[in-house]
């Protein structure tokens, strides 16, 4: 029982994963980047049912059904409060609970965007030390799958993980 990781340039909003995870805030409201790429493909009911389990602690994790997204669950890790502000502390707490809230809904996989480097506007080399080394640490057997949208992310995540 190993964690595998796997790293991929795209779209989250159109993986295919048991669980997509969402860049939140604590309040769970879905605007911009990531969570309005799932919003827009998954469609509103994601928001709505994520806004009833809010708000939630930074660095917690909760789950929504995933409309019409290619997965079963959005997890919601929230990264940022309503300052939107995020740093190492919060985006490693929201990984490790991701990861632990993905095995207790017995699932098998789950795709990460960078946690914090669009509105939370943490340094990307960080943010892919911090959640690759969370995954490494992960005592689970889940597949853990890096979606980066950029070129220029998905090259810093591959750099790192091969440190």
């Amino acid at each position: 029982m190993s964690t595998e990781i796997e790293i991929v340039k795209g779209d989250i909003a159109a993986m295919e994963a048991d669980a997509l995870v969402n860049a939140a805030n604590n309040h769970l409201w879905m605007g911009a980047g990531v969570a309005g790429a799932l919003k827009r493909s998954g469609g509103q009911q994601i928001e709505d049912e994520a806004i009833k389990k809010g708000p939630i602690e930074v660095g917690e994790a909760v789950e929504t059904k995933a409309g019409n997204l290619k997965a079963q669950y959005v997890i919601h890790a929230a990264v940022m409060g309503q300052d939107l502000q995020t740093d190492e502390t919060k985006i490693r707490n929201a990984m490790k609970n991701s990861l632990k809230l993905a095995e207790k809904l017995g699932l098998k996989s789950i795709a990460f965007p960078a946690l914090g480097t669009g509105v939370g506007g943490f340094p990307l080399d960080r943010c892919a030390e911090v959640m690759l080394d969370e995954a490494r640490k992960y005592p689970g057997s889940l597949k853990v799958i890096f979606v980066l949208y950029l070129e220029e992310s998905y090259r810093t995540f591959q750099e790192v993980c091969l440190q």
